[in-house]
Formats: C-alpha cells, sequence, structure tokens
C-alpha cells in the first residue's frame, strides 16, 4: 500500500518516481462542533480494500493535480496549456523550455478547479502503474532503520508491563505488591478494570496489573514479585474439546433453521432433501479447523502521553480511527485535541482492529501522570488475544449417474467472532460463512446452514476470514469427491466449475467461471498436473478459490519420507484485475501463501478451563525454513481491462487444502483437521 498508492497518484502527475518521498500522515482531526471530522477520510487496513477502494480518487485526484500544474506552467512560460506536456516532474514547452512542479506548486494552488473534473490518462499512457517497483520502505527496513511504535521516545515516558487475568471475563480476588514496589526502579502498581463506557464495537480490556517502572527489566521483574489470586469468569469452564464435541452434537442435531441464531440458513437453493432421493452416489465428510492467535511479530504496544488539554499516542492500529474514539471515551477531550500516529505496524491480521492495548495505555498514563510507552510479552500476546474461532463443517454431495453434483449441504458449527461487536444477531453468520463461496450457484440444490456455538472465550477477527476456513473444508472434499468417482480431482473442479460464464452472486456483482478456470489451469500446466498428478513420487494437491471479484489458484508438490513431510514446490496463480505494481502483489502472494501453508502445518490454540495452553514460540511454532518451500512460484494474470482488486488475503484460502489434497496423495491418509503435521503423524 505505502507504495502501490503513492504510484497511482505519482502516475497521473507524471512526476519523477525516484524524487518521490512517501511520509506516512497521522490521523487528521477537527473539531466540527463537538464532533470530529476527519482531514483524510476514513481510515482503515484490514479488508484488503486499499487499492480498489483508492483506485479512483486517486486518479481523479492526481490528474486534476497535474492539470492545475499545466495551468500554472501556461501562465509561467507564456504558452497555452493544451501545447505543455509533462514528464518527471515537469512541465515543458514546444520549445523545450521547462519549469519544475516546485517552482509552479504556489501558483497552482490558486487555481480554481475546473467545473468538469479532468479525465485521468487512459492506459496506454501509463508509465509506473503496471510496472514494478521495490517497496519504498525496504532499504530502511533491511538495514533496521524503519522505527516502530517503541523505536519513539516520549522524553521522561515510564514503561509499564502487565499481569492479566487468565480470562477475559474474570475477575482480581486479591493482590499483595509489596514485593514488587521494593523492586528498584518500580514507581507504580495500576489495577485496571473494563470500562463498561467504551465506544460501540470496541472490545474491552481484561482485568490486569499494571507495573510501571522506570525500565523494561524494572517493570518485569517487578511484575514476576506480583502475588495475585484471580477469580474466573464463565469462560473458566470451557475448553477447545468440549466445544468441540458441542459442535459435533449441535450438527447431529435436527435444531429448526430461521433467520436467527441459535442456526441460521444461509443459503437454500432448489430442494436438497429431495434431490438427495434420486443419488447415485453420495458423500459425507467433517473437516475440524483449531483456534488460532494473531501472533503478530509486534506483540501489543502503545506510547501515550495524556495532558489535561491534549493527548498524544503513537499506535501500531489497522484502524486509526477506533484507536481516537478509544481515547476519546476515556479521556473527555475534544477531537482535535486528540493526536493519534500511526508508524510502520509490525503485523495486524486483524488482532489491531481492537484497541485494549490503547485503553491500557490511557488508563496507566492518566494514572501515574507521566507519558507511557505500554507493551505486552510474548506470553501475554499469545494467551490475550482475541482468537479465530475454530470451526466444524459438515458436508454432503449427492451425485447423478453423469457424475455431476446435484445436490450439496454445508453445515457449520463456530462461535461466531462478532458476538460482542455491535453486529446485529441475524448477521453473526458473516464472518463464519459465505452465501456465494464455491459451489454456490453452481450446483442447482445447494443449502448452507450455520449453527452458533455458544462460548465466553474471546475472539474476533483474523486474516481471511471467513474464506480460509469453508475454502480448506470445500475444497478438501472436492477433491474427495474425484476420489470417489476415480478421477482426475482437476477434472471434477472444472466439471463442477461448468463452461466459462458469469454467474451472479447473491451479496452483488458475478463470480466469472472463465477467470476461475483460467487461473486453475495456469498453476495445473506449471506443476505438470496431467503428467504427475498419479505418476510422480510425489503428491500433487490443487485447490481454488475466489475473493472480491479476484481469483486464486494453487498447487502444491509434497514429498513424505518416514515421518518427515516436505513442500517441494508450491504454484500460485492470481486474476486481481489491474495490477499497480507487479513486484509488489508477487511478494504479496507469496507471503501470504507461505502464511497459509505454514498456519495449516502447525498452528492451533487450546483451551483448558478456559485460559489458552500456549504462551510462546515453543508451544506455538511457526513453520521453519525446512518445513516451507525454497520459492512460490507466482503467477499474475494480465487483467489490464478490469480494475484492481484487493490482494491482501488473497493467496491464503487455497494454499491449505492444496496441501492436504498433496498429502492424500503421497500418503493415502485424508486430513481432515488442522494442524496438519499432528493430524498426518496420529494417522499414519
Amino acid at each position: 500500500v505505502a507504495t502501490s498508492l503513492p504510484r497511482i497518484i505519482a502516475d497521473e502527475l507524471d512526476a519523477d518516481w525516484s524524487r518521490v518521498s512517501v511520509v506516512s500522515l497521522g490521523l487528521g482531526v477537527t473539531n466540527n462542533n463537538g464532533a470530529p471530522s476527519w482531514t483524510y477520510g476514513h481510515q482503515l487496513g484490514g479488508t484488503g480494500s486499499s487499492i480498489p477502494a483508492a483506485w479512483n480518487d486517486l486518479r481523479q485526484a492526481g490528474a486534476l493535480a497535474r492539470w492545475l500544474l499545466l495551468q500554472a506552467g501556461a501562465q509561467t512560460l507564456g504558452v497555452s496549456a493544451d501545447r505543455l506536456r509533462c514528464e518527471k516532474g515537469m512541465v515543458i514547452a514546444p520549445d523545450g523550455r521547462r519549469v519544475g512542479y516546485g517552482a509552479l506548486a504556489t501558483a497552482a494552488a490558486q487555481i480554481s478547479p475546473p467545473k468538469n473534473p479532468p479525465a485521468p490518462k487512459t492506459p496506454d499512457r501509463y508509465t509506473l502503474i503496471g510496472h514494478p517497483a521495490g517497496d519504498v520502505d525496504a532499504r530502511r527496513i533491511v538495514a533496521g532503520q524503519t522505527p516502530y511504535t517503541l523505536d519513539h521516545h516520549f522524553g521522561d515516558a515510564v514503561v509499564a508491563v502487565l499481569a492479566h487475568c487468565p480470562w477475559r471475563d474474570g475477575q482480581l480476588k486479591s493482590i499483595d505488591t509489596t514485593a514488587t514496589l521494593a523492586v528498584k526502579g518500580v514507581q507504580k502498581v495500576v489495577q485496571l478494570k473494563p470500562d463498561p463506557k467504551r465506544p460501540p464495537g470496541q472490545t474491552p480490556i481484561a482485568p490486569a496489573v499494571a507495573v510501571v517502572a522506570d525500565s523494561t527489566w524494572a517493570a518485569l521483574q517487578g511484575r514476576r514479585q506480583l502475588k495475585i489470586e484471580w477469580q474466573p469468569g464463565p469462560s473458566g469452564s470451557e475448553s477447545s474439546a468440549s466445544l468441540e464435541q458441542q459442535a459435533a452434537a449441535l450438527l447431529d442435531s435436527k435444531a429448526s433453521v430461521d433467520k436467527t441464531p441459535p442456526t441460521t440458513r444461509v443459503r437454500d437453493d432448489g430442494d436438497v432433501d429431495k434431490a438427495g432421493k434420486h443419488a447415485a452416489r453420495r458423500l459425507e465428510a467433517t473437516y475440524h479447523q483449531p483456534w488460532l492467535a494473531h501472533a503478530t511479530a509486534e506483540t501489543m504496544c502503545c506510547m501515550a502521553r495524556i495532558d489535561k488539554d491534549h493527548a498524544s499516542l503513537i499506535v501500531p492500529t489497522q484502524a486509526p480511527q477506533r484507536a481516537w474514539a478509544v481515547v476519546q471515551s476515556l479521556t473527555g477531550l475534544a477531537p482535535d485535541q486528540i493526536e493519534i500516529n500511526v508508524p510502520r505496524v509490525g503485523g495486524g491480521y486483524g488482532r489491531r482492529l481492537d484497541h485494549d492495548y490503547v485503553a491500557e495505555a490511557v488508563i496507566v498514563a492518566k494514572s501515574v501522570n507521566k507519558p507511557v510507552r505500554l507493551l505486552w510479552t510474548r506470553d501475554e500476546d499469545l494467551s490475550h488475544d482475541w482468537y479465530r474461532p475454530a470451526s466444524t463443517h459438515r458436508i454432503s454431495a449427492v451425485i447423478d449417474h453423469h457424475r455431476h453434483v446435484i445436490a450439496w449441504d454445508q453445515k457449520l458449527a463456530s462461535a461466531s467472532a462478532l458476538v460482542g461487536r455491535g453486529v446485529p444477531d441475524d448477521r453473526l453468520w458473516t464472518s463464519e460463512l459465505e452465501a456465494d463461496q464455491i459451489p454456490a450457484g453452481l450446483v442447482p440444490n445447494y443449502r448452507s446452514d450455520w449453527y452458533n456455538l455458544a462460548s465466553a472465550l474471546p475472539r474476533g477477527p483474523h486474516r481471511g476470514m471467513p474464506q480460509l476456513t469453508n475454502a480448506f473444508a470445500v475444497e478438501s472434499f472436492i477433491d474427495e469427491l474425484a476420489h470417489l468417482l476415480r478421477e482426475n480431482p482437476l477434472d471434477t473442479k472444472l466439471r463442477l466449475l461448468g463452461e466459462a460464464r458469469q454467474v451472479p452472486l447473491q451479496g452483488g456483482g458475478t463470480l466469472d467461471i472463465g477467470r476461475l478456470r483460467n487461473v486453475l489451469s495456469l498453476v495445473a500446466d506449471r506443476i505438470d498436473w496431467k503428467q504427475n498428478w498419479l505418476r510422480s513420487v510425489n503428491g500433487l494437491g490443487i485447490a481454488c478459490w475466489h475473493i472480491g471479484g479476484a481469483y486464486v489458484a494453487h498447487a502444491v508438490e509434497v514429498s513424505l519420507k518416514g515421518n518427515t513431510l516436505g513442500i517441494e514446490r508450491a504454484v500460485c496463480a492470481v486474476d486481481v484485475g489491474r495490477v499497480i505494481n507487479p513486484k509488489g502483489l508477487e511478494g504479496q502472494v507469496a507471503g501470504a501463501t507461505l502464511d497459509a501453508l505454514g498456519t495449516a502445518l502447525n498452528l492451533a490454540i487450546t483451551f483448558k478451563n478456559g485460559q489458552p495452553q500456549q504462551h510462546d514460540w515453543k508451544d506455538y511454532p511457526l513453520a521453519s525454513m525446512a518445513q516451507l518451500p525454497d520459492d512460490v512460484e507466482v503467477i499474475t494474470v494480465p487483467g489490464n481491462d478490469r480494475p484492481p482488486t484487493g490482494a491482501s488475503f488473497l493467496a491464503m484460502p487455497s494454499a491449505a487444502p492444496a496441501l492436504a489434497n498433496a498429502v492424500f496423495r503421497v500418503s493415502a491418509v485424508r486430513v481432515r483437521r488442522l494442524p496438519l503435521m499432528k493430524e498426518l503423524l496420529r494417522l499414519l
């Protein structure tokens, strides 16, 4: 985003990219009769919408700025604007005279924009859009020169570390701070309680105790000396194992389906039950995926200075305006008295849409009346997350005598990630299931139901929800259908998709079957699927998905030597429409693929007595380089006749099922629950 968005403007401006500096702005807020007015509009990262949402606006802004510079150039050079041209930050006259944008900026700012905005460039004139460029911050990042939140300084700031209640819904029973306050450098111990007056949709802080000290070392030593007794809340009786049993019971039940929880019918095409009476073959399978933490490289942290008439914060957030709302609710300051600055963030993945850590920093800063550097340890970060909820999927399909799937029934039981976030009850399913996911609209009789699993465990948005969980179940199931029919899985997928056409989506827009078939064919050709899917000593797997008008497919090759699984190749094809920066897209796709593969291999959060059992990288092991492919082969489909779409987590959904399908080819073991390695070793 930091590279692609500026390049859109720079291209329309005909700017000299080598002289462009990209600077991150603060939130920007003014006071509009007591209400906030956002200087730079709505800011949010986390939906993959940055480029598609900004595409037209940035082009039009750049085109207008170029028009104003041309008018100013006409005044300066004494030549009509229609005889001038722009190139690399210069307005150039027919006789070769030129003047730089800097010299024209003041005059251009005084010119009134035209009633009819100038049209953006036509694609044949692009000089930056569609051309590869490195990340504008890459050199500074690898040199360790890019400042993250805790690299900044607030003069006399103190350090605060936290001891959170093991249960977010628990409470403090007793505390003895005598030994803590005796540690050299410790200044104060602050008790934090959930704030019932938090902004709508914002999650509460957990009960906690903050140790405030001169240094991080002193704060950590002081925390060790705390003698605390906590009392569990309703979640204290829950475990991931018991919740999985409850999910299975829900799916086994004949619970009534209506438009409100506990069960919601998400989609109902045709008559699934009637079609089932005429089945030539039938298949049913159940898939389970675990709770996940976000595990960002940079743990939750915040810098806060709170004065009587001003608040200044440095916050690693995906939603600056939500962070502002948290600060305002705790301080009562006027809109323009709150300053939010966002440095480069060390990973978000949906976790930094919540701002419990911001509220904690504000509360502590107010209590000690000093600037605060608040940080979470890795233990606190993993064990006090807003987790991706586990999900159990049961899919059944009916196949006719012509090998066509004529009925599809999917049931999903999970605890919605949207509970307690201001979402109406009849929309809680939207974080768990999609009405238009494959193969909806492709099968004449299609039904999908969501079963609401009641839980008090903390949960929230996570990268790729709900696409990741559903793609694993659906694409694994299609592979099982192919095995049942004793045919090439690629042929099964292509027959299910049908001929190239536009399929209307219930959520608006259409599913372009031709584009989805194309990305499948591209990865199949690259990995030589037809020759190798059965003949290779290794296993091959393939899967595809679509998200918001973009299309993705993966082909994965694995080896199995004893109990050692190796991912030999990973190929990913994406069709995102017009590509702004091919190099950036390739990096995004490769990174998302590796993230998805690593998550599928190793990661799971388990709960016992309401408490997460994972506390550090030893318990929650990110994939090692030895477990992952040496490279991800990325294929980008040219889409210059279409507007750009998002690619944030596009390359994640189809990676895990392609991997699991490849494992089946090489081992004859069908993995229906993640993490994959644990289940594979259990079944071998």
